[in-house]
């Protein structure tokens, strides 16, 4: 098949249509039961994580926000069906992988000090970090509770899965965090990183609903697989939007991960790219690295625009860019090949293969 590109107008792009109504579908299945959980959380945590989802604003009032992409969600009840269940098998397991991947964006915009998600302020500047640490720790504690009530076997081992993939995206998170204070990180690293990171929960959603189905360890390994290339290729993505996407497509800054001096996958690979521009971009960002360290301080965002756009443009010139926008489609294949030794109908594989397309050629 035709390797979609990376910046392509998402809109433009060959199954975009269906699987945007795939997602809404997997909307309007899992967000009721969402709510319903989030419910359980006593005041003010209740109001909090309804702000956090985006179905109130911050002084309170209904909105028409949603409850993000829905990405995770969809593959869940994907792998249900793929294992021959209603995608309503998968539901439970849906929210699951839900509440976790919100108790990681709550925590990881306090630690990386984000003041925007999604277009709106984060929950910690709204609400204060203590409330955006509450909520993170309940919402975890409320997706291992929805699984272990279904009290059947099929939950047990999914709870399981959810709880080695959370244990992953903490492992991952810290990794992240420790990279930003060194001056360089090897490109081996940044993706172990970011298969903790990103790829471990987009993995377990895949093999979730599965699990949930009464699929066996081999089906639902072969599906973990296919989330866990997938993963990669959203961060690869997702890093390029970090620091070339457009604020008003993203919801975040401009040069976003370069003013967390995250080791992103350009990052690094333009530091190994080697050649003028990859040596200046060492030698800017060991300067930057003394900077803080003389002052005693994690200061990350102390520079003006140009300065962002002038790293941007090192890591560019370097190599960096173009060579994450390949390593999304070198692990956009690999997840298609996980695929082939897992039977499933074929319409279902057809979805699950639209799918990765459209999470290659996303731009937000």
């Amino acid at each position: 098949m035709p390797r979609p590109e990376p910046d392509t107008d998402t809109a433009a792009t060959p199954g975009a249509a269906e699987v945007l109504a795939l997602l809404d579908h997997a909307r309007e299945l899992t967000n009721p039961v969402l709510r319903t959980v989030v419910d359980r959380l006593v005041p003010p945590m209740d109001t909090v994580a309804a702000y956090h989802f985006g179905w109130i604003d911050a002084q309170g009032s209904p909105t028409d926000g949603d409850s993000g992409k829905a990405v995770r969600p969809l593959l869940s009840l994907l792998a249900a069906e793929a294992a021959g269940a209603s995608p309503e098998t998968g539901v439970p397991g849906a929210v699951a992988v839900e509440l976790v991947h919100n108790f990681s964006l709550l925590h990881d915009d306090l630690m990386d000090g984000d003041e925007q998600r999604r277009h709106r302020d984060t929950v910690w500047k709204v609400h204060g970090p203590a409330q955006a640490i509450l909520v993170g720790d309940a919402l975890f504690a409320l997706a291992c509770e929805l699984l272990l009530e279904l009290d059947t076997p099929e939950a047990a081992r999914a709870a399981r899965r959810l709880n080695t993939a959370t244990r992953r995206l903490i492992d991952g998170q810290a990794q992240d965090i420790s990279y930003e204070h060194r001056e360089s990180v090897s490109v081996a690293e940044c993706l172990e990183m970011e298969g903790n990171k990103t790829g471990a929960l987009l993995a377990c959603a895949c093999s979730i609903g599965a699990v949930l189905a009464g699929a066996g360890d081999e089906a639902a390994d072969g599906l973990e697989r296919f989330g866990l290339h997938l993963g990669l290729a959203f961060q690869a993505v997702d890093d390029v939007l970090g620091i070339w996407g457009e604020p008003a497509v993203t919801g975040k800054q401009t040069w976003s991960d370069l003013r967390q001096r995250k080791k992103s996958l350009p990052v690094c690979a333009a530091l190994a790219a080697g050649g003028p521009a990859s040596a200046e971009l060492a030698k800017t960002l060991a300067a930057d690295a003394k900077r803080a360290d003389d002052r005693n301080t994690d200061a990350k965002s102390d520079f003006d625009e140009e300065e962002f756009a002038a790293r941007a443009a090192l890591i560019e010139e370097a190599g960096g860019r173009r060579w994450t926008q390949e390593e999304a489609q070198r692990q956009h294949e690999s997840a298609l090949a996980s695929l082939d030794g897992v039977k499933m109908p074929d319409d279902i594989r057809e979805r699950f293969v639209a799918l990765a397309d459209f999470v290659v050629v996303r731009r937000h």
